[in-house]
């Protein structure tokens, strides 16, 4: 964790990474059997047999975060079906830019400093909270693919694809998933709410690329992700904003 978390966000981080079972359960193929062929092929390829069925996954990464221009970034994340804390530090002009962005207990905030001093970032509401919902849904399906019961799942549109989804709070959140034939996940994309360039508040179509994958714990994550808006659009190449490699990952 990163000096900018405080003592509030520390104890939401604590119970995020706790909230599982002492003893969690452990993955049996049968056990998606019934889940529609792309995502059932996902998930036995993600999850070797007897994989414990973790319930949060700590990660740690680097990469390239757009904040006007492209800036190189490191972040640590706890990521559990209840909800996210990420901290990163980016630098703008030789100076650090820290903070947090999460979603948990029901609301979203984010907070960014220049310095650990200058505030540059303060959000929070309803609309925040919305749009953090969405990051949640997405990275849930992209990289911990232990909590699969907690979602929905149907058959996609395409073949090779799947859609699962995610209930938060009484919001759903769809998430689409293309899965390679021998069972990698590729792409996720979903109508995530939010304002991307500063247009108003709606639902905009969000992705992810992904790739390079690594066994934690016997558990199969990609470590190479791409996302921005407008994905699948002709706006894709400009939408697009984190460039990121996970370098590390503890499954609880």
């Amino acid at each position: 964790m990163t000096s900018t978390l405080d003592r509030a966000l520390h104890s939401e981080w604590d119970r995020l990474a706790d909230a599982g079972p002492g003893r969690p359960l452990r993955f049996t193929p049968d056990a998606v059997a019934e889940l529609p062929e792309p995502a059932r092929r996902r998930i036995r390829h993600a999850l070797e047999p007897g994989a414990p069925l973790a319930t949060s996954v700590q990660l740690t990464m680097r990469g390239r975060i757009r904040l006007g221009a492209w800036r190189p970034f490191t972040a640590t994340q706890i990521l559990a079906p209840d909800g996210f804390v990420w901290t990163a530090t980016a630098r703008i002009a030789g100076l650090p830019v820290s903070g947090f962005d999460r979603w948990s207990a029901g609301s979203g905030q984010q907070r960014w400093r220049v310095a650990g001093l200058v505030p540059v970032v303060s959000a929070t509401g309803p609309e925040v909270s919305r749009s953090a919902a969405g990051r949640l849904a997405a990275e849930l399906t992209a990289l911990l693919p232990t909590a699969y019961a907690g979602a929905s799942w149907a058959a996609g549109p395409d073949p090779d694809t799947a859609v699962a989804t995610w209930r938060f709070d009484g919001q759903e959140e769809h998430v689409r998933l293309r899965v390679d034939p021998d069972g990698g996940l590729r792409e996720i994309t979903m109508q995530r709410w939010g304002e991307p360039g500063g247009a108003p508040f709606a639902r905009y179509p969000f992705g992810v690329a992904l790739g390079v994958e690594r066994t934690f714990d016997g558990v199969r994550i990609p470590t190479r992700l791409r996302a921005g808006w407008g994905w699948g659009t002709p706006r894709q190449t400009e939408g697009e904003f984190f460039s990121a490699q996970i370098t590390g990952a503890i499954l609880r």
